[in-house]
């Protein structure tokens, strides 16, 4: 696929992706925000005895239920006994220890929250910021990656070490390639944009997927306004100058091949799910290629519909509507 000029495209995009001129306008960037991340990571493996798990426990009574799932358990012994275990672990300890030492400090992640709840609140005035903790996962053994609800977001840092990590989670390369620090605070606003995002259950198909998936990203890179895509959507920057060159073709595929009425789940996954790639149009393809043009064509509405604010758009639930008025038909180079 990505052919002609891809030198060219790369320079361009690298150039034309700088953070000058993304800061929040000044009446977003007001809105008072303090996001204090809390790190449980170091009390949990301090405590070294079942009386101070215990009461790591009932010091956190909330995160220990909706994170750790304690009402799951059928006595305080059987949820306290396994922790302590995997606490006093060495080789969880040395997870930890590198979890911790790769995001000593966490200013970055919390201005970037602070900022992304400022423009929350702006646009849904009654939006209160979740609470936000870190944690030592041992990869899926005390806690998933992420977790986010209305009212607590728990980072499981562990997984997010990146390429230099002494353990890596069990996944493809592919998706291993998410999991990277710069795209540990995306990756939370990712799930965050479901609370906002309204879809039509009674009518989907691959256009209504992508679409959907392309209000999504419209909304994290709304919050996040200098968090490149490559950081959203966790593509490379390579494969991001690659789909944008060559929009034309790819658009060009799902038009002439008649896919996007198409409700089958097989096709409609080979579009939008987890792949390495998308061979039906290239080789070089990146996975989930249909979510990206689904971002564009939701810029594109946008674009042509300045009046529309984001909380109108996450409350669309017309996907041919946003379809027809973004009038999306890029040019296939030749």
């Amino acid at each position: 696929m990505y052919y002609r000029l891809l030198i060219l495209a790369i320079l361009v995009f690298a150039f034309g992706c700088g953070k000058k001129g993304c800061e929040l306008p000044k009446e977003i960037a007001q809105i008072p925000m303090d996001v204090q991340i809390e790190r449980l990571e170091k009390p949990f493996f301090e405590a070294k005895t079942k009386a101070q798990m215990a009461g790591f426990i009932q010091a956190h009574p909330y995160f220990a239920e909706q994170y750790l799932q304690r009402s799951e358990y059928p006595s305080d012994s059987a949820f306290i006994n396994p922790l302590h275990g995997l606490a006093t672990n060495p080789e969880l300890d040395s997870l930890a220890q590198q979890a911790m030492q790769t995001f000593g400090d966490m200013q970055q992640e919390e201005q970037l929250l602070a900022d992304a709840f400022r423009v929350i609140k702006y646009n849904y005035p009654d939006f209160r910021a979740p609470q936000v903790k870190t944690f030592v996962t041992g990869l899926g053994t005390l806690g998933n990656d992420l977790y986010v609800s209305d009212s607590l977001i728990v980072f499981g840092i562990d997984y997010f070490i990146g390429e230099k990590a002494k353990y890596r989670p069990q996944a493809y390369e592919y998706i291993l390639k998410r999991y990277e620090p710069e795209k540990m605070v995306p990756a939370a606003m990712l799930l965050l944009s479901n609370r906002f995002n309204r879809t039509n259950f009674k009518d989907r198909n691959l256009l209504s997927e992508m679409i959907g998936m392309g209000k999504a990203y419209y909304f994290v890179k709304s919050v996040l306004p200098c968090v490149p895509d490559s950081s959203i959507i966790s593509y490379t920057d390579k494969q991001i100058a690659d789909v944008n060159y060559n929009e034309g073709r790819i658009w060009a595929h799902f038009v002439e091949k008649e896919l996007l009425f198409e409700k089958t789940p097989f096709v409609v996954n080979k579009y939008i799910g987890e792949r390495p790639n998308t061979p039906e149009i290239d080789a070089t393809a990146p996975g989930r290629i249909g979510t990206w043009v689904g971002w564009q064509i939701v810029r594109k509405y946008m674009e042509r519909n300045p009046k529309v604010i984001l909380p109108e758009l996450m409350a669309e639930t017309d996907y041919r509507k946003i379809f027809e008025e973004s009038k999306y038909k890029p040019e296939r180079r030749r």
